[in-house]
């Protein structure tokens, strides 16, 4: 019996980033948008949560803030290079780091949110770098350049992707006629496993990871197809030809947004006028099954969340417009479609959704219900330049907010 219950704790500590405890990523938990807080504000004041914090010289960027053991991490670009701030909570540097040539086409700011595990930071730099940093000082443990090395291919605004963690392993999407997906020792950026190729260059949605069955299965998103990828050792699974429901609308292939799973069922969007696709997945999880098409979520890059069996995202007009839907998980039933400025990224915790609209700054505050939209309070960001494009994340109770050069963190707990 002994034998037994050190087998199955070994088993939880060692599944990845399904169970770590000391991982912080690009989401929140499981990439999910779900961030597990409790005991948040359920209405802010009438000009929003009290500010705590204010920080600039990010650089131009588009990624997320991450917080891991008290130090504020985020990335940004300068003079056409990728780096990294390492920022206490009062605000000061702790370190900075260059760690890749940015994109130098357009849209050239940072757009990988630094994924960190064991006090070793990974990130993926504008023209194809994967670095793995210590997170105490800054310094780089390795450095490949996976794109070059296994002949990827990107799309038009390069390479867009937030490293992702399974057991030893960093995961990273190739695309191309070689290679969809590689995994490398975390410890040394070995090649341990490279997959077949199912054609198609490498979309903008980082991967992430599901379990069925006890079966770990990398989701990985091309310009063609939704992906799933045995992590224990890169066999393909299954493909699914998701390019054949874009019609005529430019943007074929651009998905940004992470799928989202629960219970053998996967949904995801590519945006562009595209169908968002419910999918079921065997018992097994070695086949799919299209359930359902929804007309109205496709979302263009801010994120969608599953609350009480319902989807809350926002919707896309065209690159500058859209507006805020619901969609019954296992019907694909719209509950409601509202005008809220436009669309935006949306994150969750503690029961609350929080909603970033991407052109003039405004989060609201708002309670999932699958009548209506429910904004229960809102604030306007004031500092930084450019898109609002950069998701929000939770952590210790604050709200971190980084637009262009700067960062605002706002308190979220009496």
């Amino acid at each position: 019996m002994m034998r037994l219950f050190i087998s199955l704790l070994l088993t939880v500590l060692l599944s990845g980033n399904l169970f770590s405890q000391d991982l912080v990523e690009w989401r929140g938990l499981n990439r999910s948008g779900i961030y597990p807080e409790k005991g948040l504000l359920t209405v802010w004041p009438e000009n929003g949560p009290k500010i705590i914090l204010e920080v600039d010289g990010l650089g131009e960027g588009y990624s997320s803030p991450v917080l891991y053991h008290d130090v504020i991490y985020v990335t940004g670009t300068h003079d056409s290079v990728n780096f990294i701030s390492a920022i206490d909570l009062k605000g000061n540097l702790v370190w900075k780091k260059d760690y890749s040539k940015a994109w130098n086409k357009t849209y050239p700011g940072s757009r990988c949110t630094p994924t960190i595990e064991n006090n070793r930071i990974y990130l993926v730099g504008g023209t194809g770098d994967l670095v793995c940093m210590n997170a105490t000082n800054g310094a780089i443990v390795w450095s490949k350049n996976p794109h070059i090395e296994f002949s990827g291919k990107h799309m038009w605004f390069g390479v867009v992707e937030s490293a992702l963690l399974a057991d030893n392993k960093v995961l990273y999407v190739t695309g191309g006629d070689e290679t969809t997906l590689v995994a490398l020792n975390k410890q040394n950026g070995e090649l341990i496993w490279k997959s077949k190729s199912v054609g198609g260059e490498k979309a903008y949605a980082s991967a992430s990871l599901i379990e069925r069955s006890g079966l770990r299965i990398v989701l990985v998103q091309t310009s063609e197809d939704l992906v799933g990828v045995d992590v224990s050792n890169g066999q393909i699974l299954w493909t699914y030809n998701l390019s054949q429901y874009h019609g005529d609308h430019k943007g074929k292939g651009e998905s940004a947004n992470i799928s989202l799973y629960s219970n053998g069922k996967l949904f995801v969007t590519y945006g562009n006028e595209q169908k968002g696709s419910m999918f079921s997945l065997a018992e097994d999880g070695r086949s799919i099954q299209l359930k359902w098409q929804s007309d109205i979520l496709d979302t263009h890059i801010g994120g969608l969340v599953l609350i009480d069996g319902n989807i809350y995202a926002s919707t896309m007009i065209d690159n500058a417009n859209g507006n805020w839907a619901s969609v019954n998980w296992e019907t694909g039933k719209t509950n409601w479609e509202t005008k809220w400025f436009t669309k935006g990224s949306i994150i969750s915790a503690d029961g609350m959704l929080y909603c970033y609209e991407d052109k003039s700054g405004n989060i609201g505050l708002v309670k999932p219900n699958p009548e209506k939209f429910e904004l229960v309070s809102s604030l306007k960001i004031q500092k930084g330049s450019g898109p609002h494009w950069a998701h929000p994340s939770i952590y210790n109770g604050k709200l971190f907010v980084r637009h262009g050069e700067s960062l605002m963190v706002y308190k979220l707990k009496n």
